[in-house]
């Protein structure tokens, strides 16, 4: 993977990495593709209507389904899947932290049953790895022990010192086999945690970037914390994260979440929002979301945002997008999905260009009193 940083402002920044499978321009929001697939959408979509250069994989749902040999027999996620350009792969640890009702995790891994058939399994850091190299993503997350808040002080530190300890078997684990032919093209990612305290995220983030890794992700939050604390735990830990090298924020978030993050140095993201609520009858705009399940949208013949230009918004009409929905539709999840995910896609957009021309906390509050105005 190469790395540059193409510009500045203020923290915020325009970056470009380079994997074997494409060139991506930071900031950037990865689409969700859980199970290899994002919801509603194909290839043919990605690459006609949104051409994403990444999205983003579970490592728990395709190992456990359709399972990662079947992936690797069939040309890994790029041949499989048909998304010819780069995936990034989470370690799966959340998941079975989230979806596993009798999760448990001991020094070397984490045991949990399956949400599918009740089946037992065990993640280790080598295991998630050996995974991920039959999935054949760009970029693999290694497994850390994730902890939800609010946590006391001792769940916390247990957590950071595991994570570190994982890092540190992942790493060695992960360059052994580069030696030997495995994994060449794929990149590895450690896991930054320690909840919402400063002395322990100051502790993982310099624990862990004193390792070899390609970049480094901040884990463990929008998991029950206040926003503020959110954007307040990223700012502290990224002056520990290495400027040469890629910054991950996983599982963020809102619209505000994105642009007040890059406000503060982070270059990646990835979230469910835009898919899911696009299934549920929310839609982003730039003024704010709209909820097109409302009588108001019945006969309104104006697109879903005026300064969209997603072939959505070109094509179709609020009413008929409200039509879609009640009637349950098929059709209407592709639309949404569409244009909720082209709405991200753009917003990052706008913010590289803003970074680039230097005017980026101008863009910022231009991006807010577009909403207090129509609010």
């Amino acid at each position: 993977m190469r790395f540059q940083i193409d510009k500045t402002d203020g923290k915020a920044r325009t970056c470009t990495i380079q994997t074997a499978h494409s060139t991506i321009q930071t900031p950037v929001f990865m689409p969700v593709g859980t199970v290899g697939a994002v919801k509603a959408l194909d290839a043919t979509d990605l690459q006609t209507f949104l051409t994403p250069q990444i999205i983003l994989g579970n490592t728990y749902h395709l190992y456990l389904r359709p399972g990662d040999e079947i992936v690797s027999q069939m040309g890994k996620l790029h041949g499989f899947t048909k998304f010819p350009k780069s995936f990034l792969t989470d370690s799966g640890g959340f998941q079975a932290f989230s979806l596993s009702d009798n999760v448990k995790i001991d020094e070397n891994g984490i045991t949990f049953r399956s949400h599918i058939d009740g089946s037992k399994h065990y993640f280790t850091p080598k295991k998630v790895l050996d995974i991920q190299y039959n999935l054949g993503s760009d970029i693999m997350m290694i497994l850390d022990d994730l902890v939800a808040l609010p946590a006391t002080q001792e769940r916390i530190k247990a957590s950071i010192e595991r994570t570190t300890r994982w890092a540190e078997e992942s790493i060695i684990y992960h360059r052994e086999n580069q030696k030997k032919g495995i994994g060449t093209e794929q990149n590895i990612f450690a896991i930054i945690q320690g909840g919402t305290d400063k002395a322990f995220r100051e502790k993982s983030a310099k624990e862990l970037c004193a390792l070899d890794y390609d970049g480094f992700a901040i884990g463990g939050l929008s998991v029950g914390e206040a926003n503020q604390e959110m954007y307040d735990t990223v700012e502290w830990t990224t002056q520990f994260m290495p400027q040469n090298k890629p910054r991950y924020l996983m599982g963020v978030g809102t619209p505000e979440d994105l642009v007040e993050n890059v406000y503060r140095g982070v270059d990646m993201f990835d979230c469910v929002m835009p898919t899911r609520n696009a299934r549920n009858g929310t839609l982003f705009t730039s003024f704010g979301k709209i909820n097109i399940k409302a009588s108001q949208f019945t006969t309104d013949e104006s697109p879903i945002d005026p300064e969209c230009s997603c072939m959505v918004c070109k094509t179709y009409s609020r009413a008929y997008l409200r039509h879609l929905f009640r009637a349950r539709e098929i059709t209407y999840f592709r639309l949404a999905t569409i244009h909720n995910l082209y709405y991200y896609l753009d917003l990052m957009r706008q913010m590289r260009e803003a970074i680039t021309e230097g005017h980026f906390e101008e863009f910022r509050n231009e991006f807010y009193a577009k909403r207090n105005t129509n609010s």
